[in-house]
């Protein structure tokens, strides 16, 4: 995108009658290479029209087992080809995938089972007793249980798959059911999300076009559990959607960030997409001085990215980072892009394609630098990349909504240009003798204390002020727990943050409650 002001007035999504994403998009990309996997020794490639050809005929195959459209498949495969193998044929027979993490226990399967109808299971089969154990503990649904991997007397994918006729597929109502995403939400149980074949398979091509700025040739690196929403929107659709190569590196064991930063030395990719936590533990390791990396475009996504990572990643690596903010509800709505000034800490300007605001208490239009909740507008035309429902829970659905606008339920306010600024989750808001504060704003001032790896600030109660600012701190490995340690960051915060905001508690801990996704766990 060469002139955001002009792609943002002019921008039109038309959305078919009928669509799939891999006969309307997918397939055209004929001999481009579409996946280049690697575990840092073995190397497979694969151009979109072998994955179409090996898709096909996994959908042959699912169809002959009695897998038909509209049948609900979770699939919970790690970073491996047959993950997006799986994904393509099971969208071919127009399916619909709950792609769920391998780091699910069998009470997480057994939940998803109960939650809805589904009739098939798809694991490798070192996790095929977790799910049989789930099964069991959900008498009412009898799922198909398909395995990849050297058999234990389960449906085997690879060789069912051998034998089958291809199924190329065939499209379906754009307004039909694509795809259900179980939310990893920090409060309750997870919702589950339903997207249409036009809000996520469709509607990506915004997420790949403008923010990731994809084309053709591009090769696509996105740190991602399969299991997440983040998954879809940049090792999915996003980057198929412009043609681009989507690289995948994966080995198992503990996530090490100099391991990461070495594949981005050692392998062309082009762009690369992490969570903010692997950021920051990635800037945290850098070594001094500058280090050339491969890829020219870095961005993040998941949670908001601290002004201080920005920083020091320009500084060691000459690359900015471009944050973008969207939700498991939505393709991408915020995003600070690379023919746009940058304001390191922002979420950005509006995507094309949405209009987005800060909301009063009254459901007002929030004035330049106020504090309220960032929304979409969907009334009188609803934007294409959002969400349907939210399955079996027409309340908290309803709840999504007030007026013309969808509630994200984040709070945030807008400066003079138009940029957008993250202030907290709106149940993660702490109230202290008057005074509002979000957590992100407390820990992006510790976060540039030299002691601290990681931080998650949140509201602790008091007789007195009714609540507090209490800090939970990872250290660095340089610096130990000490009170005067304590009193060195309560100062520091005092000194770079209005003073009231400072944290009143501070405790060291080992590492942070996080969920699934990886976002801090502050309840």
């Amino acid at each position: 995108m060469k002139d955001y002001y002009k792609e943002y007035a002019e921008f039109l999504l038309p959305v078919p009658e009928r669509f799939s994403f891999p006969l309307d998009v997918f397939d055209k990309w004929g001999d481009t290479a579409a996946l280049f996997w690697t575990d840092g020794y073995a190397e497979k490639r694969f151009s979109f029209n072998e994955l179409k050809t090996l898709s096909s005929k996994g959908a042959g195959a699912l169809r002959k087992k009695g897998i038909w459209k509209g049948d609900k498949v979770l699939v919970m495969l790690p970073n491996i080809p047959e993950w997006w193998e799986v994904m393509l044929a099971l969208m071919r027979l127009n399916a619909i995938p709950i792609p769920a993490t391998t780091l699910l226990a069998s009470k997480d399967i057994e939940y998803r089972l109960k939650a809805t109808d589904i009739k098939a299971v798809t694991c490798t089969d070192e996790d095929a007793a977790k799910v049989e154990e789930a099964i069991r503990g959900a008498p009412g649904s009898k799922p198909i249980l398909i395995t990849i991997g050297e058999g234990t007397g389960h449906l085997d994918y690879l060789r069912e798959r051998e034998g089958a006729e291809q199924f190329v597929g065939e499209r379906a109502s754009s307004r039909d059911t694509a795809l259900i995403y179980f939310t990893s939400g920090t409060t309750g149980p997870p919702k589950m999300v339903v997207h249409t074949q036009a809000s996520y398979p469709l509607a990506h091509i915004i997420t790949g076009r403008y923010w990731l700025d994809l084309r053709p040739g591009d090769i696509h690196w996105n740190i991602s559990d399969t299991g997440w929403a983040k998954a879809a929107w940049s090792s999915l659709f996003g980057p198929w959607s412009m043609g681009a190569t989507v690289f995948s590196y994966y080995k198992k064991g503990k996530f090490d960030p100099l391991t990461i930063l070495d594949v981005m030395q050692r392998y062309p990719v082009t762009t690369f997409c992490g969570p903010p936590t692997v950021y920051r533990m990635m800037a945290k390791e850098l070594p001094s001085g500058r280090l050339n990396l491969n890829p020219l475009h870095f961005v993040a996504a998941g949670e908001p990215l601290n002004k201080e990572i920005i920083n020091i990643w320009k500084e060691r690596t000459g690359r900015h980072i471009y944050d973008g903010y969207g939700q498991t509800e939505s393709v991408n709505l915020l995003a600070n892009f690379r023919c746009l000034p940058s304001k390191p800490g922002s979420m950005g300007v509006p995507t094309p394609g949405f209009t987005v605001a800060v909301l009063g208490e009254n459901g007002e239009t929030a004035s330049t630098g106020i504090e309220g909740e960032i929304a979409v507008k969907v009334k009188p035309d609803r934007p294409v990349g959002l969400f349907k429902e939210y399955m079996g829970n027409p309340e908290a659905t309803a709840h999504s909504y007030k007026g013309d606008w969808y509630l994200t339920g984040d709070r945030g306010y807008r400066d003079e240009d138009g940029y957008f600024w993250f202030v907290g989750r709106a149940d993660d808001i702490i109230l202290t003798s008057g005074y509002r504060i979000g957590p992100f704003e407390v820990e992006s001032v510790l976060i540039e204390h030299p002691a601290v790896k990681e931080s998650a600030v949140v509201a602790s109660p008091d007789e007195v002020r009714g609540e507090v600012v209490k800090a939970f701190v990872v250290l660095t490995r340089e610096f130990s727990p000490s009170e005067a340690l304590v009193k060195e960051l309560q100062e520091f915060v005092k000194t770079n943050a209005a003073p009231y905001k400072y944290p009143r508690k501070i405790e060291f801990v080992d590492e942070l409650p996080k969920t699934i996704s990886g976002k801090i766990k502050r309840k």
